[in-house]
This record gives structure tokens, C-alpha cells and sequence, in this order.
């Protein structure tokens, strides 16, 4: 690929038919099923459930190059308070700044908690919401460290008010074990004490298993590689409910000629950076603004550091590129096909392309918004569904730490009119049961109000009455 020419042009939309389409928005979702991944990821996943601590330390020592006792898994108290100390003021600041805005976010969700109207005369129907027993988050490192990764995951944890929240954080690699200072930090500010270092696929084991160190948790939560995204596929077999697949990272700018090219390319290597997996796209019905981005883009890359220009470059020349529309619809149809972690709309017509989209993790309107700014401080969830997810899923909000129970309460005359349509499903289905469960309760109402008998006690609904 010449350097002139950093983004790969995938097609122009209209000629593309429809294999070339589906291929040209697939991206990451065949490593994570690959069978031989799968296969390594199985055997992790039974050496932890089977030999628990002892596992875990063989994980690090094959996969992380660190030696770690059993005794080590859980961070100390020392640790934490090393942490506070080196930490400097500015990231400080950041970290702070950072959960402020989570939080409040948050907050107007958890705002609206239990509800419950009258649906007919007699029947109230409505729902209790509160928090999941127990949440893990899994933070990933390797590649870098991701203190704010912490910050979008453990803020609406404790905002939603799960009782028990266990961190799983691999750590440096090659070293001692050490786990960046800034994630303790971060968990120190919500008071979250559980944190333990792990291997990735191994950590997710461990909380889905528990081990002599680790606590057993109900729902496991947090981005990172295929094999931990595989893994989180994997532990659902054993009962552990897990989020939609947080996998490589990935976004799609929306862009028309008014956009400005040097911002545009910025915005293009944000995400690009992340990894040799990430993937980052161009939309535009304009191929002047194109020309100007690939050249723009190829100043902007040459600045990079390695190995986030290598990342950057496979992110645009091999795994994503620019796709050409002939105009803002037809651009908003290919973004909701593709529907990205990530999106970012620069076009002049802001709230009529924003009508147009469906499907994405979240959509950052103009140039002033971008995803940096959506990843660390604006507040909206920034651990979002990847590989095409977004068409069913959102991103963690303090809603993926609570469930909603149904709370229904019927009177005598509410049972009575809905009687028609128990019997007839229990007939059609063949559960006489549940016929008679109705039935002899509206019979024991009428003999009540015969005064011939009935039960002992008060009629249901009779206190209504």
C-alpha cells in the first residue's frame, strides 16, 4: 500500500452487489469463533474451573511472562496505597473529572426505577428494579492500560448499587505482576477493593467460576481481544450471564464535503490506533473530500509513533477503508448496515442524516465531538457493542447491573373479565390446571356472595370489595 494512499477504497456502494457489501461491513466476528481459538480458550476455561488459583498463575506465567504466587492474585492494600500516592495530579484530576460525568449520566437512569399503573379496574401492574447479586469487570491490558475502561464499567456498577463487584485486571507484561497504577486508582475513587491481577481469558473464567482467591460473580462485563471475547462466549454454558460482545475496537465517520479534511483525519486514526484488529471507515458521497483525506491521513500517520502507526494503517488500509455513496441516505443506509461502535456524523445537514441512523454503539454529532472525547470524559457509555452488535444491543449503563422483576396485583373483578382469556389459551394449550386456578376462584367469589360457603378466610380480592 503506497503511503499516498493510507485509506483502502472498499467500492463504491451503488456497484457493489450484494456479496461485496456483506463483505465489505464483516470485520472481526470470525476470529472470535475461530475453532482453533475456541479450542485453546475451552481448555483455559476447564483448567481454571478444575484447579482454580493454580491455574490462573500458569496462565500468567505462559501468556503475560510474569510470575506471580497464589497469595498475589488479589491486590494488597499496600499496592493501593502506592498507587494513590504515585499517581500524578493531572491523571488525577482526569480520573475524577471522568467518573463526575459517568455518574451523572448514570444517575438519570437509575432515576427511574419502579413503576406500576392501572392497566383496568382491579389489575395493577408494574415493576421492581434494582441491582444484579454480583457483577465482574474485566479490564484489559497488553496492548496498553485502560484506567477509563474502569471508569465506564465500574462507575455504572456502583451507580446502579451491585452489592458485590469483583475488577479483573491482567497485568504488565514480563514483569512482577505489577497492574498499572492509574486502573487501582480509578477503582480506589469508587471504593471498589475487590481487584485481582489475571490473564484475560482466565480472569473471565475465574469470575465466572470463582477460585480460592477470586469471588464467583453472576455477570461478567469488559472489552479486550478475541480470546477474551471468546471466552465470555464460552463461561455461558455454565450459567454466567455475560454483555453483548465487546470485541476489537471500531468506528465509522459519516462525512459530506463541509467537513473539515484535517479534523476528518484525526477523527479517521482516533480509533484506528488501538490495535492490529481495529478497524476504521469513511463514508462520503464526495470524492474530492476523499482525495484530501488520503493525503491528509498519510501526513497524520507518519506522526504516529510505533506501534500505533502500524495499528493505525492495518485499521484503514486492511481492515477498513472508505466506501462511496452518491448521497447522505444512501451513506446513512451503508453506516446502519455496518453499525459501528463508533460513530461520528460531519455533514451540514446534522439532524436530517441523524434521523436517517439506527443502528450504532453511540453517534457523536459534528466535529466538535470526538470519539476521544466520547471515550474518556463526556459521560455517554464508551464500552459498546462491536461487530455489527449494535443492531441489538447498547453500551454498559447502569442498566446491565439491574434486572427488572414484574410485580402484578388483580382483584376479584379484574380475575373475573380476564377469565375468558385464561381458560380459552389453558384450553387451546391443554393445561387444565391453569383453567381451574381461575375458575375455582370465581366460583368460590360466587358462592361467597351466596352466602353458601366457601373457603376459610377472606375471599381473594374480597378486601377491594
Amino acid at each position: 500500500m503506497s503511503t499516498s494512499t493510507p485509506i483502502r477504497l472498499i467500492g463504491t456502494w451503488a456497484e457493489l452487489d450484494e456479496k461485496a457489501r456483506e463483505r465489505a461491513v464483516a470485520r472481526g466476528i470470525d476470529s472470535i469463533f475461530d475453532p482453533g481459538l475456541r479450542e485453546s480458550i475451552i481448555e483455559l476455561i476447564e483448567d481454571v474451573r478444575v484447579n482454580g488459583d493454580d491455574a490462573l498463575v500458569r496462565a500468567l506465567r505462559k501468556f503475560d511472562g510474569c510470575e506471580v504466587d497464589p497469595s498475589r492474585l488479589r491486590i494488597s492494600d499496600e499496592e493501593f496505597e502506592q498507587a494513590q500516592q504515585t499517581v500524578d495530579s493531572a491523571l488525577l484530576a482526569a480520573i475524577r473529572d471522568a467518573i463526575d460525568h459517568v455518574r451523572r449520566f448514570n444517575e438519570q437512569i437509575t432515576a427511574h426505577g419502579d413503576w406500576s399503573f392501572e392497566s383496568e379496574p382491579g389489575l395493577t401492574v408494574g415493576e421492581k428494579v434494582g441491582p444484579i447479586a454480583s457483577a465482574g469487570l474485566f479490564v484489559p491490558s497488553g496492548k496498553g492500560s485502560y484506567p477509563s475502561v474502569l471508569v465506564q464499567l465500574g462507575t455504572p456498577a456502583v451507580v446502579a448499587g451491585v452489592p458485590e463487584i469483583a475488577v479483573v485486571v491482567p497485568p504488565v507484561p514480563g514483569g512482577d505482576g505489577t497492574v498499572d497504577e492509574a486502573v487501582l486508582v480509578v477503582a480506589a475513587e469508587l471504593g471498589l477493593r475487590e481487584v485481582f491481577r489475571a490473564n484475560g481469558p482466565s480472569g473471565i473464567a475465574a469470575l465466572a467460576f470463582g477460585t480460592e482467591t477470586i469471588p464467583r460473580v453472576g455477570k461478567v462485563v469488559g472489552p479486550g481481544s478475541p480470546a477474551v471475547a471468546c471466552a465470555q462466549v464460552e463461561v455461558q454454558r455454565f450459567g454466567t450471564a455475560t454483555s453483548m460482545l465487546l470485541g476489537p475496537s471500531e468506528s465509522l465517520v459519516l462525512a459530506d464535503s463541509s467537513a473539515d479534511v484535517r479534523l476528518l483525519a484525526a477523527d479517521l486514526l482516533n480509533e484506528a490506533e488501538h490495535g492490529p484488529d481495529s478497524s476504521s471507515v469513511l463514508v462520503t458521497d464526495s470524492r474530492q473530500l476523499l482525495d484530501a483525506v488520503q493525503a491528509e491521513v498519510a501526513v497524520q500517520l507518519a506522526r504516529l509513533p510505533e506501534p500505533r502507526r502500524a495499528y493505525a494503517a492495518a485499521a484503514l488500509g486492511v481492515n477498513g477503508g472508505a466506501v462511496l455513496v452518491q448521497d447522505m441516505a444512501e451513506g446513512a443506509e451503508v453506516a446502519n448496515q455496518y453499525a459501528p461502535e463508533h460513530m461520528q456524523v460531519a455533514v451540514r445537514d446534522e439532524e436530517a442524516v441523524l434521523a436517517l441512523l439506527h443502528h450504532a454503539g453511540e453517534i457523536l454529532i459534528g466535529q466538535w465531538t470526538p470519539v476521544s472525547a466520547a471515550n474518556f470524559v463526556i459521560g455517554c457509555p464508551a464500552s459498546l457493542p462491536t461487530g455489527g452488535f449494535a443492531k441489538v444491543n447498547g453500551g454498559v449503563t447502569a442498566d446491565a447491573f439491574r434486572k427488572r422483576t414484574a410485580v402484578a396485583r388483580a382483584d376479584a373483578r379484574a380475575l373475573a373479565r380476564m377469565s375468558g382469556t385464561v381458560t380459552a389459551f389453558a384450553g387451546h394449550e391443554g393445561f387444565p390446571a391453569h383453567g381451574a386456578a381461575v375458575t375455582i376462584r370465581l366460583d368460590t367469589e360466587s358462592n361467597t356472595r351466596r352466602g353458601d360457603g366457601g373457603t376459610v378466610g377472606k375471599t381473594p380480592g374480597a378486601e377491594s370489595r
